[in-house]
């Protein structure tokens, strides 16, 4: 049995990347692991020795491009990775495997990103409401999903990662499910994962998934009362960020879309993980 199974995901559009990304994954020491490269409306050829490809015959989505990998691995824990992030110590995994060793309520732990280059990394990537120093280690509400680690009892217990989000906010999601399950989530600060910072691009698609996808969260995890303040909170803070008229417009297209479809799998967080997050650091109203 595999300490981990890898499941590292790929459109095939970054040949150079995913070589760099699969040298670091089997390069790692002290930790046996299992891969394989899921390639979303591509399949995955010239692969080293022993790695796996799974090729999907369209893309899919980023979720439920991780979940394809899943049970094609084996290993008590699973590690996702996309394919422009890589790792640059060689004991970065079995730095990981002693930490879910020592602690049987650890769910989830996401690594501090940085960029390989030096570019100052955007707040973003820390899963806390409040970034501070970025070193600092703590409990993780939300995630920066291009690096995570996560028992696969935990990510069984969540449901996965959530597929009809295609992208966007689904790291949220299988936090909350983690945190629900009785697990702790964690942002380890010591531990380094390299990624470029690359402005993304805002085009329609981007501000319609937002939108709807910040409606499914709450419909698909909150208790019904908490359910139109995390969703008021994201309408206020939405217009006090966004000044292009056309991108609203958009925004609110896709809110209506969140509002009108309902999303699969609804499993309220009990008050204990609300309180849990709260404590952690962030209610999950905002």
């Amino acid at each position: 049995m595999s300490d981990f199974g890898v499941v590292l995901l790929t459109m095939g559009q970054r040949p150079e990347e995913l070589d760099r990304a699969l040298r670091s994954l089997l390069s790692q020491r002290d930790v046996d692991v299992d891969i394989v490269v899921v390639g979303n409306s591509w399949q995955p050829v010239g692969l080293p020795d022993g790695v796996k490809a799974v090729g999907l015959a369209d893309n899919q989505g980023i979720p439920a491009g991780r979940n394809a990998g899943v049970d094609q691995v084996q290993g008590d824990l699973l590690f996702f990775l996309d394919d422009d992030a890589f790792l640059p110590d060689p004991f970065f995994l079995a730095s990981l495997k002693g930490r879910f060793e020592s602690d049987p309520q650890l769910g989830l732990v996401q690594p501090r990103v940085e960029d390989p280059e030096g570019v100052q990394p955007p707040g973003r990537w820390v899963p806390r409401l409040f970034v501070g120093d970025r070193t600092r280690s703590g409990p993780a509400t939300t995630l920066w999903e291009g690096a995570t680690a996560v028992r696969r009892g935990a990510f069984e217990a969540a449901g996965g990662w959530p597929a009809e989000f295609f992208y966007g906010h689904e790291g949220i999601d299988l936090v909350w499910r983690v945190w629900d399950a009785g697990y702790t989530c964690w942002y380890a600060g010591d531990l380094v994962v390299h990624h470029p910072v690359i402005n993304p691009l805002r085009h329609e698609e981007f501000y319609r998934m937002n939108a709807r996808n910040r409606v499914w969260l709450a419909r698909r995890n909150l208790p019904v009362v908490l359910e139109p303040l995390y969703v008021g909170s994201w309408i206020g803070l939405t217009l006090a960020r966004t000044r292009d008229r056309d991108a609203l417009r958009v925004w609110f297209s896709g809110l209506s879309e969140g509002v009108r479809t309902a999303p699969a799998q609804r499993r309220p967080m009990k008050w204990r993980t609300a309180w849990r997050l709260t404590r952690a650091g962030r209610p999950p109203v905002v």
